[in-house]
């Protein structure tokens, strides 16, 4: 049997910053996983550069049945101090949009200095080793058996990530671990994922595949500012994968196709003018052609701008502004950046993310009931939740 301090079932982002971090401490620490490659979730983020933190990180980013659980972590590694260990270890980057640091090269850059980091820290990595059953002994101590044998130790981190992305080694293990030892999970959803049409939505937009649209999306009274895009499926892009995080299956999403103008007053301006040219081509001018034919047509809407009556424009403007649509659901787990839900905040210690119920076990990153929006917020949790159990185990 292999005896060590801490063992960390997970050799992702959250992991990783536990290791090194409880490895700083003087602790002996065994990082496990299933899968042979480090870090294969962070090397395919952000298309190949790894989106690796947020600077307008804060709470409110965050969906949990317990929104205030995030504080005490996120307040305690920030985006800053991540940053610090970037340029440290001489990582170029910038920042793409709405505060979302990229990697100037490739995500294989992060993976590298958060392994540099564990081997720093003496941490061990035991790859392509499955994880069988785990039991506490009447000393309080952990013995988890692998294919590779038995490990003892006094912590043990549950750092396995959620469901999402199964391509890459996702599974519900530390879901199962959770509920062995007695403790809650929050029913999980694919969540930061594109939506599907309805059969009839599906031949409606069948024509304009690829169309991207500057839209606010919103669901739930939450709204977000960026593109939708229409795919063979359904909506994808930025503001739909946001909105996706509020959705529950039911609800339906709300569209302002124009956040720039008034449509009302767009089409009152021309008409004033004496536009005579028919109504979808002068939608053509705001936006995308097939969008805007396609729209026409889905509203009944026919003829010049003169012969609209003010009753139709109303509807138009309304439709424009406010478009309604009720997805059949999202695309699923295999699509899906995160998995919504997880182990229950309330069976936590905000400040040490140690169980409640069975001390010395702790639970770290997506696997927990903490879902940040897309644009870095999740990789900012697993480095604030895996720092704040570094410090402890």
């Amino acid at each position: 049997m292999l005896t060590y301090d801490v063992v960390i079932i997970g050799a992702g982002g959250a992991g990783m910053m536990c290791a090194m971090h409880a490895g700083a401490r003087g602790r002996r620490v065994a990082l496990i996983d299933h899968t042979t490659k480090i870090g294969r979730k962070i090397l395919i983020s952000g298309g190949g550069r790894c989106n690796f933190t947020n600077i307008n990180t804060q709470p409110g980013a965050f969906v949990s049945k317990n929104p205030h659980f995030c504080k005490s972590a996120l307040a305690r590694y920030t985006p800053e101090d991540f940053i610090k260990m970037v340029r440290a270890h001489r990582i170029s980057y910038h920042e793409k949009k709405l505060g979302q640091l990229f990697c100037d090269g490739s995500a294989g850059e992060i993976v590298r200095m958060l392994v540099s980091e564990c081997e720093k820290a003496k941490a061990e990595f035991f790859l392509d080793m499955r994880v069988g059953r785990i039991e506490k002994d009447d000393s309080g101590r952990f013995r988890v058996q692998t294919t590779a044998g038995a490990f003892c130790c006094e912590s043990l981190v549950i750092a396995t990530g959620g469901l999402s992305i199964p391509q890459v080694g996702a599974t519900g293990f530390g879901y199962d671990v959770a509920r062995q030892f007695g403790l809650s999970i929050v029913p999980t959803a694919p969540a930061l994922d594109g939506f599907n049409f309805t059969a009839n939505d599906l031949k409606r937009f069948a024509e304009i595949t690829g169309v991207s649209v500057d839209s606010i999306v919103t669901c739930n009274k939450v709204s977000f500012r960026e593109n939708i895009l229409f795919t063979h499926t359904g909506l994808s892009g930025p503001a739909s994968l946001q909105a996706s995080l509020y959705w529950n299956p039911g609800d339906y999403i709300t569209i302002n196709l124009l956040p720039e103008l008034d449509p009302r007053r767009f089409l009152e301006e021309k008409k004033e003018r004496g536009a005579k040219a028919e109504i979808k081509k002068l939608l053509a001018e705001i936006l995308p052609k097939r969008f805007a034919e396609r729209f026409c047509e889905m509203n009944q809407i026919r003829g010049n701008l003169s012969e609209l009556s003010e009753k139709r424009m109303s509807q138009l403007s309304d439709a424009l502004s406010a478009w309604e649509i009720y997805p059949s659901g999202t695309v699923g787990y295999k699509k899906a950046e995160v998995t919504r839900g997880g182990v229950d905040t309330a069976e936590l210690s905000s400040k040490t993310m140690e169980t409640r119920k069975v001390p010395g076990l702790y639970f770290v990153g997506e696997v927990v009931d903490v879902t940040g929006w897309l644009g870095g917020y999740n990789f900012q949790w697993a480095w604030a939740s895996g720092f704040s159990a570094g410090q402890v185990v």
